[in-house]
């Protein structure tokens, strides 16, 4: 049975509204001119790719964030009551996850992340549906986009190709609740890092999922059946 990151029904619907968006601006890439990558189904369906990453203001925004904050991750930290130094030493183990095979990266990025707690966007930033930089996942914990953000954002830095990689809203059909997850493609497999499952596993194990869209730097993609 799968190990559910919340103990209530009622805090698991909050991500219903990770699917929400609006129009603006996109990010420059943070990685490395993607390779071309042959996408397997996702839970059964085929993406379709689809023009206007713009259109997904939460999404595009807290990349734009996120470039701000990189800029400041390199500066030295030393731990103390106030500063535990959370970003450096995620930094640190990204560097040192960059250096293990791709499988056991995915492992590491999805098993380090499932350590924080999950709050719901309300009660953490007083309102309705908010997305998340590393930093602010770092600082206050999140719900599931932002597990599912800082996750995507660790691979880029470890040398992922950011087109082997989908943020991805689904539906998850046993709460009746929207879902964010990331998934990655890598040797032929789409593999599920979710804050709601313990382990890495192949879609093809899951049967309570209904894709929404996915999306990652540079396309997002509609899902038929």
């Amino acid at each position: 049975m799968m190990r559910l990151c919340i103990s209530v029904p009622k805090l698991i619907a909050a991500c219903a509204v990770a699917a929400v968006c609006a129009l603006t601006a996109a990010p420059q890439s943070m990685a490395a001119a993607p390779k071309t990558t042959v996408a397997p189904k996702i839970f059964g369906t085929a993406e379709i790719r689809t023009r206007g990453v713009q259109k997904f203001k939460k999404w595009t925004g807290v990349l734009q964030r996120y470039q701000g904050d990189r800029k400041k991750e390199g500066r030295p930290c030393k731990p103390s009551l106030l500063n535990p130094c959370d970003i450096a030493k995620w930094r640190a183990f990204v560097k040192d996850v960059a250096k293990k095979p791709k499988r056991q990266q995915l492992d590491a990025v999805n098993a380090y992340m499932n350590k924080r707690r999950y709050i719901v966007d309300p009660k953490n930033y007083g309102k309705r549906d908010y997305w998340a930089t590393p930093k602010q996942f770092f600082n206050k914990n999140g719900d599931c986009e932002d597990y599912a953000i800082s996750k995507y954002i660790s691979l880029l830095h470890a040398g992922y190709d950011p087109d082997a990689m989908r943020v991805v809203i689904v539906q998850d059909l046993n709460l009746k609740v929207a879902h964010g997850i990331l998934v990655v493609y890598l040797d032929g497999e789409a593999l599920v890092l979710d804050n709601q499952i313990p382990k890495v596993i192949n879609a093809k194990r899951i049967r309570h999922y209904k894709p929404v869209y996915s999306i990652n730097e540079k396309h997002w993609w509609r899902h038929r059946g």
